[in-house]
């Protein structure tokens, strides 16, 4: 039986910001929460409908999210990544580098830009 990789855990300072945060960029849904995992954390698990991997969220009210800079960075693939980084912008995320529209980066030629999550992590987005 292949193994299979089944999910990536943050730690975030408000779970409600990060689980609406998630949400509203990327489409998040909640697929399970629990108030009291064994070491005492909350937990949610999320997932963009149609994939496997899940982002679980974990809160402690007794543990300060602190990382440095470029420590991780998730990232989600669309197909036109204008238009759906225009469609957040509109929505009052900021989308950088600040010149997201005429300058993409990406080593392999994809377009791509960046959002902050509200707890310092990086969302790349990619075109696919």
């Amino acid at each position: 039986m292949p193994t299979k990789f089944l999910h990536t855990r943050i730690r975030v300072s408000d779970l409600d910001r990060s689980i609406e945060w998630y949400g509203k960029t990327c489409g998040f849904q909640v697929v399970k929460r629990s108030d009291k995992s064994p070491a005492g954390n909350q937990i949610v698990h999320l997932e963009i409908p149609g994939n496997d991997h899940m982002l679980e969220l974990t809160y402690s009210p007794d543990y300060k999210v602190e990382f440095p800079e470029d420590l991780m960075h998730t990232c989600i693939g669309v197909d036109d990544i204008v238009a759906y980084c225009q469609k957040l912008e509109d929505q009052g995320f900021e989308i950088w580098p600040d010149k997201w529209k005429q300058e993409f980066t990406s080593p392999d030629g994809r377009k791509m830009a960046f959002l902050t999550d509200p707890d310092g992590y990086e969302l790349e987005i990619l075109e696919n």
